[in-house]
């Protein structure tokens, strides 16, 4: 039975993620090794993996989806911070609430509260 998944995602500076993960979206640093730094939180969450054609209403497919309780709030912290919004925050017909942004190391994050 598969217990989690984590996704890694190669970098020659880990501080890079400190201000998109760990000030924005609140993410705790869970380890540190100085080769690896991983971030995350002590809720349980469900394991999934999705495989997709395009990213719903026609949209790139993002790297990955994070579901958060406060999209709006987290949506103006990432355009005051700098970072580049992909797709503004939109409420999908399937009942969500979500926006693209790109995170320091270029991967197309989907950020999302369901309604």
């Amino acid at each position: 039975m598969v217990k989690r998944i984590v996704a890694n995602i190669k970098t020659e500076d880990l501080s890079k993620a400190d201000i998109f993960y760990n000030d924005i979206l609140g993410l705790e640093i869970l380890m540190n090794h100085g080769w690896i730094k991983t971030f995350g939180n002590h809720e349980g969450a469900k394991v999934q993996i999705s495989f997709a054609t395009q990213g719903g209403n026609e949209t790139e497919v993002p790297d990955f989806s994070i579901e958060v309780d406060n999209v709006d709030e987290i949506y103006n912290k990432m355009k005051n911070s700098g970072f580049e919004i992909t797709y503004k925050l939109t409420d999908e017909d399937w009942g969500v609430r979500r926006f693209f942004v790109i995170d320091p190391f270029g991967k197309l994050v989907n950020i999302l509260s369901h309604q």
